[in-house]
C-alpha cells in the first residue's frame, strides 16, 4: 500500500523503469555515457511532480531536495531537468499508452467499449497580449468555447476515453478547428467501440465510415430542429454516460492543471501535455492495483 511520498516514488519507479527496459532501452541509441540521473528516474520525478499537483518544477526539484536527498541522489539541477524532461516527452508517451494497456486489460468487459471523445481548451495567453511575441506565435489560434470563455487563444486538447476514465488517445490542436475535425485521427487506432460526443460530432457520413472500416458507433445527440429527433430516453442515456467525460476534463483541468501548464514554448507545451495525461494514467494504474476506486487520485497527492 502506498502510504506516502516515498513509498509514491518508489512503486511508480519500479513500474516505470520495468516499463522502460522493456519498450524503450533497446532503442536508444545515443553515444556517451548514461547519466547520472537516469531516464527512469526523470520520467518518474515528471510524473510523480503531476500527481502530487506540484508541477512548477523549482518548488518540486526543492521539495525533493529538501525533504527526500536520498531519494533521488543525483537529482539534476532545474534548467537540466527541465531539457531532459522535455526531450523525453514522446518517450513519456510510450509509458502513457503501456500503462494505459494494462490498465484496460484488466477493466471489466463492460467498461472497455464504451467511450466518450471531447476537447478541453488550453489557452496560451489572454488577449491582451495575443497580438504580441509569445511562446504560441504561429502555433495557437482564437477559437470558441461554449462551456467556459467564449473565445479562447490557444489550442484545444481533444481526448479519447473509456467511461472509467482511461485515455486511449489525444490531440493536441489549435483552437479553432472544428470539434468534429480530430474525430478520424482519434480513432484510427481503434475498432469495436461505441463512442458518445456532443452535437459537435454530428456528421453522417463520418458514422457511416467509421462503422463500415472500424466497426465503431459514433452517437451524438440530435439538435432540437433535427426533422428525426432522437428518442428522449437516448438522449438522456448519452447525457449520463457523458458525464463521466466531464468529471475526467474538471480532473484534468483542476488536479493536473492543463489550463496552467506553464510552458515557455509550443514544444514545452507538448512535452507537459504528455506528462500531465502520462501522470493521470499512473494514476489510474496505481489505484487499480490497490483496489481502489479508479479516478480517486486526491489520495495519491502525498506530500
Amino acid at each position: 500500500m502506498i502510504r506516502g511520498f516515498v513509498d509514491l516514488c518508489t512503486v511508480a519507479y519500479v513500474v516505470i523503469d520495468d516499463l522502460y527496459r522493456a519498450h524503450l532501452a533497446p532503442l536508444d541509441r545515443r553515444p556517451g555515457p548514461e547519466a547520472g540521473c537516469t531516464d527512469s528516474e526523470v520520467i518518474t520525478l515528471t510524473l510523480v511532480a503531476e500527481l502530487v499537483g506540484l508541477d512548477e518544477e523549482v518548488a518540486f526539484l526543492a521539495y525533493v531536495r529538501r525533504n527526500h536527498p536520498s531519494l533521488f541522489p543525483r537529482l539534476p539541477e532545474r534548467s537540466r531537468y527541465n531539457r531532459r524532461r522535455r526531450a523525453l516527452g514522446e518517450a513519456t508517451n510510450v509509458v502513457r499508452r503501456q500503462l494505459g494497456r494494462r490498465v484496460w486489460a484488466d477493466l471489466p468487459a463492460d467498461e472497455r467499449d464504451l467511450c466518450l471523445i471531447d476537447s478541453l481548451p488550453v489557452p496560451v495567453v489572454g488577449f491582451a497580449h495575443a497580438t504580441r511575441r509569445h511562446r504560441g506565435r504561429g502555433h495557437a489560434a482564437y477559437g470558441y468555447n461554449a462551456t467556459k470563455q467564449p473565445t479562447i487563444y490557444g489550442f484545444k486538447l481533444y481526448v479519447l476515453a473509456t467511461h472509467s476514465g482511461l485515455i486511449l488517445d489525444f490531440a493536441l490542436v489549435p483552437a479553432h478547428l472544428a470539434d468534429g475535425d480530430r474525430t478520424t485521427q482519434l480513432l484510427a487506432e481503434q475498432a469495436h467501440l461505441t463512442v458518445l460526443g456532443d452535437k459537435a460530432y454530428l456528421n453522417a457520413a463520418l458514422r457511416q465510415h467509421l462503422r463500415r472500416e472500424r466497426a465503431i458507433d459514433l452517437i451524438a445527440p440530435t439538435r432540437a430542429n433535427a426533422r428525426t429527433p432522437m428518442p428522449a430516453l437516448l438522449v438522456r442515456l448519452i447525457a449520463h454516460f457523458r458525464q463521466a467525460i466531464e468529471t475526467l476534463n474538471g480532473q484534468r483541468a483542476a488536479h493536473l492543471g492543463i489550463e496552467r501548464n506553464r510552458a515557455k514554448c509550443v514544444s514545452g507545451l507538448c512535452a507537459r501535455i504528455q506528462a500531465k495525461l502520462a501522470g493521470h494514467t499512473l494514476g489510474l494504474f496505481l489505484n487499480q492495483h490497490a483496489g481502489q476506486p479508479l479516478r480517486a487520485l486526491k489520495p495519491l497527492a502525498l506530500i
